[in-house]
């Protein structure tokens, strides 16, 4: 093999794994947002569901001086 076949064949396998690593990067930050999004959905569920159970809670204060 000559040294210019060898060289693209170095080149093109570099180009691939960076590819690789951008999808990658890419894919973790898609599910980075995904997890924000169930965690945010979860909290807010969570409070629906103790509204639903125990609706005067929290509504009222008393206060005495």
């Amino acid at each position: 093999m000559d040294i210019a076949a060898m060289s693209v064949m170095l080149n093109q396998s570099k180009v691939q794994e960076q590819v690789g690593m951008s999808v990658m990067k890419m894919a973790m930050g898609v599910e980075a947002t995904n997890g924000d999004s169930i965690t945010s959905l979860a909290g807010e569920s969570t409070k629906a569901m103790e509204l639903s159970v125990q609706p005067n809670l929290g509504a009222r204060l008393d206060m005495q001086a």
